[in-house]
């Protein structure tokens, strides 16, 4: 039986995408549920665009959604005397060759064959062939490396996503695997990594569809075994358009800064693509033992922002107050929250949480226990009348020895009511006005319980 060995190989020229992380993800769930290995690999042959700063911000984004590789990271810069030795190897097979066109004579061919009506290329100029005589070697000029690409036939692959694909090898050119010096480029690279790294499937973006039947020659000319491909649709905007920075964080790193939590995130990546009978909520231990191809759709996906709130408003509900509080804390001490003397904050989070979609949200509508209170004027000569001061009178005073549980405050402020023949929003409104500076709250009960008897004493001593 095959060891699965799946990978995630991004170029470091930016941050970590949404698609990026999603194909990690299925990546990362495929070795698991097999029991296999997740290899990580930067391919940073790009020099002009690869930077340090782009390559932690992958590995960041990595760290933060908790999708730990087996292998790795693995740097393509770090591999260049190994791919140097396959291309010596190519070129003494006759796989390989050295081509001296120029780039100027390489746009020329591409031009004659666009205005004959055929798919532009390089010519073979320089590709050896039985009884061909090749023109005079250029002094001044150093080759690049072109792989030898077959002239007849097709490239053909069971695509685990989208299905059976076929390209004639006539629409291939013989790509350059090697520059001017010899640095190798990408598709070269990629074919050589996935055979010493023993990558049995490659899940990857749909705009690698037009490298894979070059892989899968090159593989073949070195001869090694071919993975399982897999190409997955893009992920669309909710216009239906391909994520931009315009109408949507595109980062994966961006969606902490808004108060998503990781566990959210996975959940809602996990289904842009990927169905599981109408199951919507499944922790990753869960999706790993569901997750194979065989549901891998081949139509884009459309990314919603209001769904994945209403996920991360669910984990919100299940997290634990304490972690909740540590991602709160910053952000409320940002607003100015004061904490000393204040309720616990973890305590409070727990009394807001279900109603709040984002972490930064929750944060929030918990600084009303963490700011002095500033009701607006108007509102409290609505609500803190002369018909109402008697009862907050009474409750004061019945606050300062009650039993300070959320049960007994209940029935204490029932007493109250009663005595004065009043409603509960009569009371309520201006005691939330005195005690949190606004008239939206939680339970009025749960409220006293968590500011203490102390605090709530204070701040109905100046209006009763």
């Amino acid at each position: 039986m095959t060891v699965v060995r799946t990978r995630f190989a991004p170029s470091p020229t930016g941050y970590l995408h949404l698609g990026g992380a999603r194909t990690a993800l299925y990546s990362w769930a495929y070795a698991r549920h097999f029991g296999g290995t997740f290899v990580l690999r930067i391919e940073d042959t790009d020099v002009e665009r690869s930077t340090p700063e782009a390559v932690q911000a992958i590995i960041e984004g990595m760290q933060w959604l908790g999708l730990a590789h087996d292998e790795g990271p693995f740097y393509q810069m770090q591999r260049m005397e190994r791919y140097r030795e396959v291309l010596a190897q190519m070129l003494d097979a006759g796989s390989a060759y050295h081509c001296y066109s120029s780039k100027e004579e390489v746009d020329a061919m591409r031009e004659r064959f666009s205005a004959a009506g055929d798919k532009p290329r390089y010519d073979g100029t320089w590709r050896p062939e039985p009884g061909k005589t090749l023109p005079p070697v250029p002094a001044d000029r150093e080759p690049v490396v072109r792989f030898k690409n077959p002239l007849d036939g097709d490239v053909t692959w069971n695509d685990v996503v989208k299905g059976p694909i076929t390209i004639a090898n006539k629409e291939l050119d013989d790509l350059v695997i090697a520059r001017p010096g010899g640095v190798p480029t990408y598709n070269f690279c990629v074919a050589v990594d996935d055979w010493d790294m023993q990558i049995t499937h490659v899940l990857r973006g749909d705009d690698h569809v037009n490298n894979t039947p070059r892989q899968i020659n090159i593989l073949r000319a070195i001869g090694a075994p071919l993975p399982e491909y897999g190409h997955l649709p893009m992920i669309l905007d909710h216009e239906g358009k391909k994520l931009s920075k315009r109408t949507s964080a595109v980062s994966v790193m961006d969606y902490p800064a808004k108060g998503i939590l990781p566990e959210a995130m996975l959940n809602y990546l996990a289904r842009l693509g990927w169905s599981h009978g109408d199951d919507e909520i499944f922790s990753m231990a869960q999706f790993c033992a569901w997750f194979n191809t065989d549901h891998l759709t081949s139509s884009a996906a459309q990314f919603d922002l209001e769904k994945l709130a209403w996920l991360n408003n669910h984990y919100i509900k299940q997290a634990d107050n304490t972690r909740l509080a540590a991602l709160a804390r910053p952000l409320m001490e940002a607003q100015g929250a004061r904490f000393d003397g204040a309720p616990d904050l973890a305590a409070a989070l727990a009394l807001m949480k279900d109603r709040t979609n984002t972490v930064n949200e929750l944060a929030d509508a918990a600084m009303l226990f963490y700011r002095t209170p500033q009701p607006d004027a108007a509102l409290m000569t609505q609500h803190l009348t002369d018909a109402v001061k008697p009862a907050l009178a009474q409750f004061a005073e019945r606050c300062a020895t009650v039993e300070w549980t959320r049960e007994a405050l209940a029935a204490m402020i029932k007493e109250v009511l009663a005595a004065h023949t009043i409603k509960m929003p009569v009371l309520a409104m201006p005691l939330r006005l005195l005690l949190t500076g606004q008239l939206q709250t939680p339970a009025i009960d749960a409220v006293l319980v968590l500011l203490g008897r102390e605090l709530v004493l204070s701040r109905l001593k100046a209006a009763v």
